[in-house]
């Protein structure tokens, strides 16, 4: 069977590409369903894309490699392809874009641009051998039979390898490495932070603000205490930025000096308790918890100013040091991947291979938490798609 390009995963990117891909693409993936990050994303309502989108917000060995695809196919663009559909949606914090209703209405959106552009769609395809001989020559395996699939461009759009009971093998690495492209070593991002012990137990469901910082890079969002650790959105996304063997530090009330708090009080609550008087800006239960190792005993009017410094100091600048993370089970993305050195950033087409090309997750490029790593799905998808238009 002969296709003219011929993408693997039916995700984000993969279906963003075969949008503008133009005549004889093929779409294959493993699962029922086109899209199943998608469907479970946001709760189920997809936060498609972040206001704020911008290179900034990505990770990445060459900060630069990403500018091209999100500056030629921006946030702008994908919301303006949502409203086209007519799907209702709302900014919920910080930039992040929701559906009103359901993520389902963004994969039927990119099913019905895919079908408009005449492209092909086999679930329940896996890939048995991928080999070149001028055009690409892949096995696939569909319905129990082997089918041989001859294409001029092939499309690597099968993610990381984060969520592997959805089905995530880093299969697009395997056949990189194949063609000789550098792989970055891949390991889970945007994941809770795990702790040896059973150390946050008696705080679990706890949640507050704070501040969070890992290797110098501070996220101001909502952190939660599990039976295994840390997550919220606050140390998810310090999670990229963190290392093995790394402390990271959280700030318990970043919008509120404890100092100033625990000092006016003094003059008015003097006779009470610190940890009750501490306990009108932080969470009771954290309070109780803290209270042995910080000596929390006496009366505020028994504590000096140092001694008030010295604990807010302390609960301002908590240093933690995290055993590891939760692992590719329950991380939202997977840092790392094929390198941007061997992939042209106009058009994710390898440098060294003719024809191949490699977009999405499966990238070594990775963004926050709200919307951005879909966003990459869209512009890098976007990129591939047209410069395989114009190829053909």
């Amino acid at each position: 069977m002969q296709v003219k390009t011929l993408i693997l995963g039916a995700g984000a990117a993969g279906m963003m590409a075969a949008m503008h891909a133009g005549p004889g693409t093929l779409v294959i993936d493993h699962a029922k369903a086109p899209g199943e990050k998608i469907r479970i994303s946001g709760g189920g309502r997809c936060n498609f894309t972040n206001l704020y989108a911008g290179p900034e917000n990505f990770l990445s060995q060459n900060s630069h490699f990403a500018k091209s695809a999100l500056s030629r196919y921006t946030q702008w663009d994908f919301i303006d392809l949502v409203a086209r559909h007519g799907i209702a949606y709302h900014e919920k914090t910080l930039g992040q874009l929701f559906c009103d209703d359901s993520a389902k209405q963004i994969i039927a959106m990119l099913r019905a641009e895919m079908e408009a552009a005449k492209a092909r769609l086999w679930l329940q395809t896996s890939v048995k051998e991928v080999r070149k001989d001028g055009d690409f020559i892949v096995t696939l395996e569909k319905d129990g039979k082997d089918i041989n699939v001859t294409a001029k461009t092939l499309v690597l759009a099968t993610g990381g390898k984060s969520i592997p009971k959805m089905g995530a093998t880093g299969l697009a690495y395997r056949i990189a490495e194949q063609f000789g492209l550098p792989i970055i070593t891949p390991r889970p991002g945007l994941v809770p932070l795990t702790f040896g012990t059973d150390r946050f137990k008696p705080l679990a469901g706890t949640a507050l603000p704070s501040k969070v910082t890992a290797n110098g890079t501070t996220f101001e969002e909502a952190t939660l205490f599990t039976h295994r650790g840390l997550s919220g959105p606050a140390i998810l996304q310090a999670s990229s930025y963190w290392e093995d063997g790394n402390d990271i530090t959280v700030d318990l009330s970043p919008g509120q000096s404890l100092f100033d708090h625990l000092r006016d009080a003094r003059q008015t609550d003097g006779r009470k308790a610190v940890a009750t008087v501490l306990a009108r800006t932080l969470p009771q239960r954290l309070v109780s918890y803290l209270a042995e190792a910080e000596d929390l005993t006496g009366n505020l009017a028994d504590w000096s100013d140092q001694r008030l410094a010295d604990l807010a100091q302390r609960l301002h600048h908590w240093r933690l040091t995290p055993s590891g993370s939760e692992g590719y089970r329950t991380a939202e993305v997977t840092l790392g991947g094929i390198d941007t050195d061997s992939l042209n950033s106009k058009t994710m087409e390898a440098k060294s291979v003719p024809g191949l090309y490699a977009i999405g997750e499966a990238v070594d490029v990775t963004g926050w938490l709200g919307g951005y790593n879909f966003q990459w799905a869209w512009s890098s998808g976007w990129a591939a798609g047209r410069a395989i238009a114009t190829r053909h």
